[in-house]
């Protein structure tokens, strides 16, 4: 063979048939001048030119050498092409194109969901895109710059794949999937520059991993809301981060976790000691670790000496201050007449000035509880100012009462009680009060501020005057107002899916952004703009509270898989787009309702002809008394109820998401012509609310 490999011709790296090969070597075998090789004489049996016979062994080994080089020089668009590969629906990686290159030189990104750092492909952020499959890791292993990879919201289910074979990886995120079975103890081997690991919110079972305690730098894990079992590994990273809430774990918490919040570890009826409850470590059926009698005397009698020297301590300190002036006797403070503090029933001792700091947000020993403010562009008031406040009640809902606070300075604000986040801790809490109060968008009612107590939270926010769509849609007949015409309950509409939209992607991480969402959490400006409020509170309420209260836990999915996935808020939207097109209350929002075989609002338009939807589903009072001029097409009100239906959808796989969502209803027109919407009903008498006077419907 030839001692200069770049002399051998161009070889094909697929298969061809036996004489291919023969005359592609040939010339090169029989060449002459400088370069050609001396004559050998070699054995017939071993002869290179005997392959269209029976194929050599050196050149089988340089075919595939050729393969494996070839391999090795795959471009970054090439391995990440192979990758998409292996997914399934990938629709939403439509841009990942052999025309264009993931990265530009300015640290762009041309593909969806790639990061780029220098000019190459540093992470794979591949969140909220209905993706399924394989994650072939074989095939991101030839991507050496790759830190981070994130598949979050997502559906991928099956055994956790092999991240150690990228042992450069710095972070993983695959909650909110459908990840199952048992982890082996192995999984994390040789990955010691882990940061990050998020597992939650899938099926993994068996033991939690032991080689996540050799990850020297490990600052996050989040593993609850699955199904492990067993004991905690005893981890002694400096977490920064950490949850194994809501599974099945049991025995004592190690030492290196005691120092995290209770909550990280609440859902889980086996774990015991620091920070929960001790312990019972003693073994009521040995009479051998009884006490002796002695030892329980002597015992009772120090007992009995500390508490008489407790009492002689007691009277002395009482008897001296009995003899001091009266007038250096510190009066107490004056109790704070408060409208508002009876009506919520705060205690007067959490409001003194002596309040511990534990119960309250910002404030130091002595000093009053405090608010804590999450934006700038509001006045600025502490809780005092909020007791001082006249204050009226604008009703009960699910999480609690509202109130209408006036403050000194004629600014009304409403304050909001929430009693089902006490599973939540402090830091967790403001850290996410925080985050809520970062969100600006023209749909969203601003979080202004919170104050936070074990027991209770308040959240704070501007007052609309014009109240709950709910309200407008339901109750306007009882208070005497004309109806939502077509073009205002479009915009209404478009207003909610922009909200929507914005809080998903500010909120990337909470599978269910909203996870609240029905008329009664959309509030209208005079102009009828809505406003989305009680948004974002999935991951600070109590899962047994949310479970019974919230509207993500009442979709199909939870109600038959036992889990809320990506889309369901858009069911959540859905519904709320039927309501307003037939002013109808859903029943499955209704407490009255709840056990009853009232049928489903999504279910009940369907059970209608689609030749009778204008006539029987399709509110009337749409174009009732004044707002008559101001009708629509009847065509793209029927668009819209569509919409409707497909965000209703009961099969999540069949269910559209919410891009497409927002990309049909923003199409949506109000008018198709110049004719009148409902032109063709007989009398106006006949035109009223299809659910008729609703007084004594509580909306919350």
């Amino acid at each position: 063979m030839p001692s200069k490999l770049h002399h051998l011709p161009k070889l094909p790296l697929h298969p061809l048939p036996p004489q291919h090969y023969s005359s592609l070597l040939k010339p090169f075998l029989t060449a002459k001048g400088a370069h050609a090789p001396p004559p050998v004489r070699v054995p017939p049996h071993c002869s290179i030119m005997a392959f269209k016979d029976k194929p050599s062994f050196v050149l089988v080994f340089l075919l595939v050498s050729l393969h494996f080089v070839a391999s090795l020089g795959l471009t970054d668009s090439e391995i990440l092409l192979k990758f998409k590969g292996s997914l399934s629906n990938a629709s939403a990686l439509s841009d990942w194109s052999d025309k264009t290159t993931p990265c530009t030189k300015n640290n762009a990104t041309n593909w969806a969901g790639v990061i780029c750092v220098d000019g190459i492909v540093w992470g794979l952020q591949l969140e909220n895109m209905g993706l399924a499959g394989k994650i072939d890791m074989e095939t991101l292993q030839a991507l050496p710059d790759l830190k981070t990879i994130s598949i979050m919201n997502n559906n991928f289910d099956g055994p956790m794949p092999e991240f150690k074979k990228i042992v450069s990886l710095r972070a993983v995120y695959l909650s909110n999937n459908h990840f199952s079975g048992v982890i082996p103890p192995d999984a994390f081997d040789g990955m010691l520059k882990l940061k990050k690991v998020y597992l939650a919110q899938n099926e993994f079972t068996g033991a939690i991993p032991s080689s996540l305690n050799a990850l020297p730098k490990l600052l996050d894990l989040r593993l609850e809301g699955n199904q492990f079992t067993g004991q905690l590994p005893d981890l002694t990273q400096n977490l920064l981060s950490f949850s194994v809430s809501n599974n099945a774990l049991e025995g004592p918490i190690p030492a290196g976790l005691s120092i995290m919040d209770s909550s990280s570890f609440s859902g889980n009826k086996g774990l015991c000691g620091a920070p929960l409850k001790e312990c019972n470590t003693i073994n009521s059926n040995s009479d051998s670790k009884k006490p002796p009698v002695l030892l329980i005397v002597i015992i009772a009698a120090v007992v009995g000496l500390l508490l008489g020297a407790i009492v002689a301590a007691f009277l002395f300190l009482r008897r001296r201050r009995q003899r001091q002036p009266s007038a250096s006797i510190e009066a107490p403070p004056p109790p704070i007449p408060s409208n508002l503090k009876k009506k919520t029933g705060f205690k007067e001792e959490n409001q003194s000035p002596s309040s511990s700091p534990d119960h309250s947000v910002g404030s130091k020993k002595g000093e009053a509880p405090k608010l804590s403010f999450v934006r700038d562009d509001r006045e600025r008031f502490d809780l005092p100012d909020l007791l001082k406040a006249s204050a009226e009640i604008l009703g009960s809902g699910c999480f609690g009462s509202s109130y209408k606070a006036a403050l000194s300075s004629g600014t009304m604000m409403v304050v909001k009680r929430f009693k089902q986040m006490n599973n939540v801790g402090k830091e967790e809490f403001q850290e996410h009060m925080r985050r809520l109060g970062r969100l600006k968008h023209s749909n969203l009612l601003p979080l202004v501020a919170y104050y936070y107590r074990r027991e209770e939270k308040l959240l704070i926010t501007d007052l609309v005057e014009k109240g709950s769509l709910a309200v407008h849609l339901h109750g306007h007949q009882a208070l005497g107002q004309p109806s939502l015409d077509w073009p205002s309950r479009l915009k209404i509409v478009k207003g909610v899916v922009r909200g929507l939209a914005y809080l998903y992607k500010d909120l990337p991480n909470i599978i269910a952004a909203h996870g609240h969402l029905k008329s009664s959490n959309v509030l209208l400006t005079q102009s009828n703009e809505p406003l989305l409020t009680d948004y974002g509170l999935v991951p600070v309420i109590n899962q047994e509270n949310a479970q019974e209260l919230m509207v993500a836990y009442k979709s199909p999915e939870y109600l038959h898989h036992g889990r809320i996935t990506k889309k369901t808020d858009v069911w959540s939207l859905g519904i709320l787009i039927l309501e307003i097109l037939s002013a109808k209350l859903p029943a499955n929002f209704v407490p009255q309702a709840k056990g009853s075989e009232e049928e489903d609002l999504a279910n009940w338009v369907t059970s209608v002809p689609h030749g009778e939807w204008t006539n029987v589903v399709i509110d009337k009072d749409m174009t009732n008394g004044p707002t008559k001029q101001n009708g629509g097409g009847e065509s793209e009100v029927i668009k819209l109820l569509k919409i409707g239906l497909s965000c209703c959808e009961a099969d999540v796989e069949k269910r559209i998401d919410l891009k497409e969502a927002v990309e049909r209803i923003e199409e949506i027109k109000e008018r198709d012509s110049d004719d009148d919407f409902f032109s063709s009903y007989a009398s106006e008498g006949d035109m009223r609310s299809s659910i008729g006077k609703s007084d004594d419907i509580t909306f919350s």
